[in-house]
Formats: C-alpha cells, structure tokens, sequence
C-alpha cells in the first residue's frame, strides 16, 4: 500500500513511483509492500528538513547522533535562521566528541551540496554559518579533516554563478583564515582559492555595485590566502612565480580602478564602507609587509610586466604610487633590491621610448629617496652607473636619430623633445638620490662622475662613433649638470680629504674650456663646493653696495684643515679664474659665478693670505682689462666692474678704514665720470656701455700702491700686495682647451719660450705642417709597437730564463738605480753659502752640506 494511506502521515508530499526498483516477494496472507531501496528513498526524502512524530520517532532513533543534531539546527523555515538551542547542543556534541567532527563536517557538506543544487540557498546560509561556529569553537587534533569538508564547501560556493553565494563563501573562508589551527597539515592546498579570488578581482558583472562586491570579495580572500599561507612552513609556497603572477596583478588592477559610480547612502553608513582601492591598498601592503629576503624579487616582478603590459609607466603617477607602497611596506633592509630590479628593467627598456624609460627613472627617483632612509647596501655605485649609461645611450639616440642602426628597416623615430625630459629626469634622479647619502659617499659619487666625463688628454671620449666629438660634448654636459646635483648642499669640515686631487684637477681644467656652457657649469660646481653655509644666493646680483651688512653672511672662522686645503689649491683656484674671464664668449652669467665664487672663498675659506691673494688678483683683474684690447668693449667693461665689486666687498670684510675709503672714492669717480665700469650699467638687459673703450687711467682704477700702504699699516704683507699677480701657464691648462692639435702645439712651444730663463738662446720653433702631423702619427704607432714588443719579450724572458740570469738582471737594474739616485743627490745638494757670499771652488771648494744638515733660522721653518 502507498505511504500516503498511512494515518500518522498527514500533509505528506505526493512522489512519483520508481517502477524499475524490484519489490519483495509477496507471502500468501499478508499486504503487499513495495521494495526496501523504494522505502528507504521514500523516507530520506521526507526526513529532511522536517521534525516528524509517531512512526518518524522510531526511523529517527536508527539514525547517527551527530546527524541527529546536524538536522535539529534547520528549522522549518530556513528565513527563521539557525536554531541556536540545538547549535549549542552540536557545539557541545563535537567538543565532548571531537572524533566525530570530521563525519559532522562530511555530513553538512553533504546536505549543503544538496541545498545548493535544489537552490534551497537559506538552507544553504544556515549550513555555513553553522560551519563558521563549528570552526571558531573546535580546535582539536582531528580539526584537520573537518577543515578539509570546509573547505569543499567554500569551493562548492565559489564555484558557483550566483554573486551571493560567492561572496558568502568568501567570507566564510575569511573567518577562517583568521583561526590559527593547533595542528599543522601536511596535505591542503590553496591554488584553486588562488585562482577563484584573481578571478573574482577581475569581475565584469553587469551590476556595478555587485561588481564592486565581487571584487572585494576576491580583494578579502586574496588576503586570508596570504594570512593562512604565509608563516606556514607546511603549506605550498604562496611567493612561488606561479601563485604572486595571480596576486599582484589582481591587486593592481583593483588599486588603479577609480569608484565609478556615487553611492547616496547616509553618511554613517558611508564612514563604516570601505571602498575597493582602499581595501586594495590595505591588503597589498600587508602582502608585501610579510615578504622576506629571498620573496622580494618575486613579489616585485609582476608589478614591473602589470605596469609593461599595460603602458603604465608613461603616466608615472601610478607607477610612482605602486613603488612608495612597496618601499614603505617591505622591510628598510630589503629596499635596496627593489632599486636593483628597477635598474635591472631600465637597463631591459633601453631601446624603449623615451617616454618608458623616463617613467621608470621617475619611479627609481621616488625610490632611491625613501631607500635611502633605510639600508643603502652595495647600490650607491650601482645606481649611478647605470642612470649615467642612461643618459649616454639618450645623447646617441637624440644625435643619430633612431634606436638602431638607422639604416635598419622598422627602426623607431626618435623625438628629440622626448629625449630632453628623459634626460631633465636623469639628472633630477641623480641629484635626488645623492641628496640623501652622507657626506663620504658623495665624495665618492663625485669622483666616480667625474670619471665619466671625457676630458682631452685625460680621459677618453664617451662619444660613440656615430656622435663624435658633438656626442662627446653632450656627455660632458649632462655629466657636468649631473655632478651639479650631486654637489648641491655638499657640506664638509674637511675639504682636504672630500676633494682631493684626482677630483679638483679634471673639473679646474674645464673651466678652460671653449664652450661657454661647460665653464659655466663647471663656476656652479665650485661655488656648491665651497659655499657651506648657504651664502650663495646672497651673492645672486653682481652690485656694488654700500654696506654689505643687508647681506646678512654667515661667517665662521676658518679652521686649519681649510687652510691646508687653500694652500695647496688656492694659486690653482686664482689661476682658473683669471684665465676664466679671459674667455672672448663669456657672458654676463659668467661674471657673475666668477663674483659669487670670490665672495664665497672670501667669506668660507679666507684668511690673512688669502684675503692679500684675492686682492692682488683683483687688480690683476683690472689689469686684464686695461692691456687686453682684442677682448669685446662688453667683456672689457665686465671685467672692470667686476674688480670693483668685488674690491668693495672686500674691504668691507677687512674693516679697514683707509682701504674702504680708497674703494669708495674710486667708485665715486667712475660714477661721475665713466658709470659704465660699474655693475649698475653693465650687468643690466640693456648694457649702457661705449662702442669703444678709450684708455682708462686716473682717478677711476684702483691703485695698488695705496691698496698696499693702506694695508701694510693694519698688519698685512705689504710687500706681496705691492707684487702683481702673473698666473703661470701649466701641462693641465694646454690639455684642457684647444680648438685643434696645432693649436695646443703652438701653445706649448710658446709656453715653454716664456718660462725658459734661455729665451734669446733657444732655436726657433719648428713651423707645424700636415706632413710634420702625419709623421708624428706614424711614430705614435711604431712606438706603441716597441713598447709592446718589449713588454712581450719581459714576460718572455721572466717565464722561460733561469733563475741566475734573472736575479743578475735585477742587480743590473738596481746598482743603476742606485747610481742615478746619486747623481741626484749630488745635483740638488749645494754648498752652503760662505761668510763672504762668495762659493769655493776648485781646489779651495768648501764640504758640500745636506740639505737635513743645514741649520736655518726659525723664521724660515715652517
């Protein structure tokens, strides 16, 4: 008989018969009952969801406990929620029990399928919140396989189509993540949460506000799969290429969307959301916070294909702000390889836009700054070198026009405007990064710039072949604005050590140069140098003032390692400088870094000596623009304005009555008579200066005879201030500048004329023509194939002679070292002078005396 005439049964759904299943056998008697597997079908289907009486009583009482209790938690109604009472009974069966926790998840993962394929999701919502307490509340040792159903459902959930049940099984993973376990597992994995959650961050729901939903929702269970993995020893490796090529790239792309649509809720309601980016961000930096040493690379790389793929590197706002994020999260000792992949990448993009590559130096000046704050490590060098082989490869693309060989099909064309902010970009990275490493390494930064320049006839040329000698200047240029930054506020109590002579030596010899741009770069170069308490911009106007007190200079007294420095650099320091305003192209620029570098070694470096040198070139100054009638009417008119600006800051600084009064009387005459040997009339848009500049004498020039009076009366060596100053010519200057080789041939046989004491004695010199050039050429080749030939027979010769001959060699060399070293000797030791000022001679010659023998007063030892 059916099930429905039975009486305890009421309200039963009607089901459909199953004809196929085979039946009992029927016994004379008695009714017939249709088979078990029809029964048992019949009443499982009618158990569920439903509290039964009568006959159910008995066919419950067969069931498991602990599915008993799994039932009692639905209520007839799923929209009246969990049924609390019986949780707690469930909670307190799987505690009391805890081996029975694995077959409660198994059996709710079971009826959870179920629900989910019937659509029956209120169920659905009471079987994982079920779950989530059953989590918060059960942490034994067999946790591990009701983990394991736990997380077969949350993967049924987000497997799902419906965004809702997505989202709650999300954040039912989330809780989870959150539950540090007693017991570790050796077997989970989390690749499919990996790539469900990317998923999800990547959403294209038709709805926006349940887009956004989804994506946070994929944002959430990103971060709990990062939590739940990361300490995790155990657990498949969550920094592996294959898992954070997932990650990072679903976290970018939600950090770059902006919020499409304006939500109108109340403002509580708004304060307590949270929007995507911000979600984003949060969870990105918690990524990276937990990144280690060896994590850093792979967490960094997909960041730099994201932004490749998707050319974000020429907007730069979203490449800098993904790079502040990973420098402020990961830990300051890492940072130092986030700067190396970059300069990896740039190094990568060589042949890329300008555009790219300026996007990338951008970012990897945002860095370096924040970088620096923390650990530097092997970097310092390393960066320079490769934003110097930037700006290089820049001046060859901007010169040659393309990124290949031009003659190369599909070559790019290269905007030269492009190039010129790359390189602006180059050179603000450069100066941002040296701004933060202290004093010691920028010294070494600079001396390692400085190397780079190419510098006639001590360095060679950077200048690719296709450049020449225009690319060589370019490099010099840039290198040059480069060393500017990296000096600016360089402040040192020793400049002795921080700028020695391997550095100080190639940067004087370009203010020799032909090209007004280098020289000028190079005066700003050295007034960043010296000026060291930031007195350079009160020295910004060349003027002549009446009381330099408004300047307000900050002066302090100068120590002994700065008059060491000046000893050994200051006649070089004079020299420079007065050939410098020699230069015909000089303009008013020029004039002016060449007074503000006078006030600043005034004002930084000065003493007694200095302040009676700086003098005396001053009226060498004066002179130069009396005698030198081939310079412009403008550079001669400079040059006198010049002298007398700087004479009156002078002797202002000298406080010396008769001084100032001779400075202001000369002053007053030249603005009644010739104003335009003034600053006032010459440094000005406009220059009211004559065509022609007639002899100048009188009253209007500076005299050094007064000067020197005046002076030697307050305690200054009058006699070296009644001495003009006459610069020597020297080797670095004939390297330095030179229009052609003739030139510097000419140049130095001229030199060499005037410093010869035998100048009427020595034989004209040789006319310079092409065959002399040519053959000078070929000697230069044949001896460099003597020299190698003699380097190749030494080795020879040490590699294959026996031991005898070779020490009987070196003793050959030594006794002949020894016997010029005594000739030496012999040539500076002289005899000392004679009572008589006479010195002996032939026979009668006195004792030759060592110079370590001598007795001199002790005036003259210093």
């Amino acid at each position: 008989m059916p099930l429905q005439s039975f009486p305890n049964f009421p309200n039963l759904p009607s089901f459909p018969s199953l004809p196929s299943l085979p039946s009992l056998p029927s016994l004379p008697g008695l009714p017939r009952f249709p088979g078990p597997r029809v029964l048992l079908l019949d009443c499982s289907t009618l158990l569920d969801h439903q509290v039964w009486g009568g006959v159910c009583g008995c066919c419950g009482a067969l069931r498991p406990r602990y599915k008993r209790l799994v039932d009692n938690i639905f209520p007839e109604d799923p929209e009246d929620g969990l049924v609390k009472a019986n949780m707690e009974k469930l909670t307190f069966y799987a505690l009391s029990a805890p081996e029975k926790l694995d077959r409660i998840g198994a059996y709710l993962s079971e009826r959870l399928s179920r629900d989910v394929a019937r659509h029956r999701y209120g169920y659905v919502c009471i079987a994982m919140e079920a779950l989530d307490q059953l989590l918060m509340a059960c942490h034994c040792q067999s946790i591990n396989l009701f983990v394991e159903s736990f997380l077969t459902m949350v993967r049924k959930l987000l497997e799902a189509d419906k965004p809702n049940l997505q989202i709650l099984g999300t954040n039912s993973f989330v809780k989870f993540a959150n539950i540090e376990e007693d017991t570790p597992s050796y077997h989970r994995s989390y690749d499919f949460f990996v790539s469900r959650f990317s998923e999800m961050c990547h959403s294209s729901y038709e709805d926006p506000d349940i887009r956004t939903k989804i994506r946070m929702a994929g944002i959430r269970g990103l971060q709990g799969v990062v939590r739940k993995t990361v300490n995790d020893e155990l657990q498949a490796n969550i920094w592996d290429p294959q898992h954070m090529d997932k990650i990072v790239p679903s976290l970018l792309f939600n950090l770059q969307q902006e919020e499409i649509t304006e939500r109108s809720p109340s403002p509580e309601t708004e304060k307590e959301k949270e929007s995507p980016i911000e979600l984003t961000e949060r969870c990105f930096r918690e990524l990276l916070g937990r990144a280690a040493y060896g994590n850093i690379k792979n967490a960094v790389k997909p960041v730099l294909m994201h932004l490749d793929n998707h050319s974000l590197w020429e907007g730069k706002t979203f490449a800098v702000r993904c790079f502040k994020i990973i420098m402020y999260s990961i830990q300051s000792q890492h940072s130092h390889l986030v700067i190396q992949q970059l300069l990896g990448h740039l190094d990568a993009n060589s042949k890329n836009s300008a555009t790219v590559r300026a996007g990338i130096v951008e970012v990897i000046s945002e860095a370096a700054v924040i970088e620096a704050s923390g650990s530097i490590g092997p970097t310092v060098l390393e960066v320079f070198n490769t934003l110097l082989k930037q700006l290089r490869l820049s001046v060859d693309y901007e010169l040659t026009g393309c990124y290949e060989s031009c003659t190369s099909a599909g070559s790019k064309v290269i905007k030269v405007h492009e190039e010129r902010q790359l390189q602006e970009a180059v050179i603000k990275t450069i100066g941002s990064f040296a701004s933060t490493l202290p004093t010691y390494q920028r010294s070494e930064v600079m001396l390692f710039i400085m190397g780079k320049i190419p510098v006639p006839g001590m360095y060679p040329a950077l200048g690719s072949a296709n450049t020449g000698f225009e690319g060589s200047r370019m490099i010099q240029i840039m290198l040059l604005k480069s060393l500017l930054q990296v000096t600016a506020g360089f402040q040192t109590t020793n400049m002795l050590t921080a700028l020695p002579s391997s550095f100080l030596d190639p940067l004087l010899s370009f203010t020799l140069m032909e090209d007004a741009e280098i020289r000028l770069l190079v005066l700003d170069i050295l007034i960043s140098l010296i000026d060291r308490h930031d007195n350079q911009l009160k020295f910004s106007s060349l003027r002549v003032l009446t009381d330099i007190s408004v300047l307000k200079l900050k002066m302090d007294k100068c120590s002994r390692q700065d008059n060491l420095f000046m000893k050994k650099h200051s006649q070089r320091l004079y020299r420079h400088v007065f050939l410098a305003s020699k230069e015909e192209n000089s303009s008013q620029g020029h004039f002016q870094s060449l007074y503000a570098l006078l006030g600043l070694i005034c004002v930084e470096l000065a003493n007694e000596e200095v302040v009676v040198d700086l003098i005396r070139l001053a009226l060498a100054l004066q002179d130069l623009a009396l005698t030198e009638e081939s310079l412009p009417v403008y550079n001669r008119c400079a040059i006198h304005a010049l002298s007398a600006a700087y004479l009156n800051l002078i002797s202002q600084l000298t406080t010396v009555p008769t001084f100032c009064q001779h400075v202001h009387e000369v002053i007053e005459a030249r603005q009644k008579e010739l104003p335009f040997l003034l600053p006032e009339d010459v440094f000005v848009e406009t220059p009211k200066i004559p065509e022609k500049l007639e002899k100048v004498e009188g009253e209007v020039l500076f005299s050094q005879a007064k000067i020197a009076e005046t002076l030697g009366g307050s305690g200054y060596n009058s006699e070296r201030l009644a001495t003009p100053y006459i610069p020597q010519l020297t080797d670095e200057d004939r390297l330095s500048k030179r229009k052609s080789i003739g030139d510097t041939i000419s140049l130095q046989l001229e030199v060499e004329s005037r410093l010869s004491p035998e100048k009427e004695q020595k034989s004209p010199a040789e006319q310079i023509t092409f065959e002399t050039l040519k053959q000078a050429i070929a000697d230069s080749v044949s001896l460099e194939e003597q020299e190698r030939e003699r380097r190749r027979q030494v080795v020879e010769r040490f590699q294959t002679a026996p031991f005898e001959e070779i020490a009987a060699h070196c003793g050959a060399r030594a006794s002949l070292l020894q016997s010029k070293l005594n000739q030496i000797f012999e040539i500076t030791i002289r005899p000392p002078p004679s009572p008589s000022g006479s010195v002996g001679n032939g026979h009668g010659q006195s004792r030759s005396v060592p110079v370590y023998e001598m007795k001199f007063p002790d005036l003259c030892v210093y």
